[in-house]
């Protein structure tokens, strides 16, 4: 092996392009612990996510150009981590939080609670720090997801303050008011109490450091879809719809009230759930009940993302009944959220680089 430096091979690993972001690893500060010793040269690359899903084309393109200067013969010992981005101020509620994103949908029955669960779980899968909170007040649905509906959250005091502790399951945190009411109960609040409920859940739980926090949102656009943009700054909206025209009708609503100039939430983008029926026996088979390409058709119209296209198959309706999130177990389902869970992380380390931080909505007229 050459005579060679730490600047050599800073110098050589700068000619690597994050592809997401398109500058150089280097300049990103994403290399670290840069070490020559005898025939061995090793350092770390840190990833905007542990859910990258360009980790190993990173690597390769890595070891390629410090391979050209070090010669064949020379190890090179690549250790990959991450640390998700954030643009929050530690000084906000959630100071741990490093980012809220607010799952919405036009409409009910397009199954964004269903989303909502797997992608939280295919991302602690992933190794992030998973938070979830059900702002759905009305029709809770996380607990019986989690099978969970049963357990209370505990609650500790601190400077006189009654503080809850979210309740931890398949790696997510997770808090819902299906935790504090009987699962029998209809919960007959105005809009003021589900608020108030929403707020509590921010602001008076103790939710530690997290690299995501998801808002499970109710149907349309609401007083509780005001309280959390005015509460604190969201990082960005994910919509979910399904393919047919009265949805994506819905969706487009929930769509532009995040666009709106007064409330200004970045649209991450657009999960099409329901896109195809696959028979379990016919697994190539591709079957559109609901329409096709309707959330694709959606995405290109606002010029945002199309983030996923989840398909109709009854495990995933059976996993959540049984409270086992379809994403826990392995099958090309799982890998569909997966998927969504990498393109979701890959877009917020996109934003968080080139696009200005979330303000809270102040005053909404």
């Amino acid at each position: 092996m050459m005579s060679l430096t730490q600047a050599d091979i800073l110098k050589a690993l700068s000619t690597v392009q994050d592809p997401d972001l398109r500058k150089d690893l280097v300049s990103l500060g994403m290399i670290k612990e840069v070490a020559i010793a005898d025939d061995k040269i090793s350092f770390t690359v840190v990833l905007t996510t542990p859910a990258c899903p360009l980790k190993e084309k990173i690597r390769k393109d890595c070891e390629q150009a410090v391979r050209q200067i070090a010669g064949e013969k020379t190890k090179i010992d690549i250790r990959m981590t991450s640390s998700v981005t954030t643009l929050r101020d530690h000084a906000q509620l959630l100071a741990g939080v490093k980012n809220i994103v607010a799952i919405a949908s036009g409409k009910g029955g397009v199954g964004k609670s269903t989303v909502t669960a797997n992608l939280a779980v295919a991302l602690a899968k992933a190794g992030a720090k998973v938070g979830l909170i059900d702002a759905d007040i009305y029709g809770p649905s996380i607990p019986v997801m989690f099978n969970c509906e049963r357990e209370q959250p505990e609650v500790k005091v601190e400077k006189g303050k009654n503080i809850i502790i979210p309740l931890e399951q398949y790696g997510v945190k997770l808090l819902s008011i299906g935790f504090l009411t009987p699962p029998e109960s209809a919960i007959v609040w105005r809009g003021p109490m589900a608020s108030s409920a929403l707020k509590q859940f921010i602001g008076d739980a103790d939710w530690g450091e997290l690299d995501y926090l998801l808002i499970d949102l109710p149907p349309g656009t609401s007083d509780i879809h005001l309280t959390l943009v005015q509460t604190v700054p969201v990082t960005g909206a994910l919509i979910v719809t399904t393919p047919q025209k009265v949805a994506l009708a819905d969706a487009t609503k929930g769509l532009a009230m995040f666009k709106q100039p007064q409330i200004n939430v970045p649209v991450l983008g657009i999960v099409e759930n329901m896109a195809y029926f696959t028979p379990e026996e016919l697994p190539e088979n591709k079957y559109y009940i609901f329409g096709k390409d309707g959330g694709k058709n959606l995405a290109e119209k606002f010029g945002v993302p199309l983030l996923g296209q989840i398909p109709l198959v009854q495990s995933i309706r059976e996993s959540g009944d049984s409270g086992l999130p379809v994403a826990m177990k392995e099958g090309a389902t799982a890998e569909a959220f997966n998927a969504l869970a990498e393109s979701l992380a890959r877009h917020i380390a996109i934003r968080n680089a080139n696009a200005a931080p979330t303000s809270k909505v102040e005053i909404l007229a």
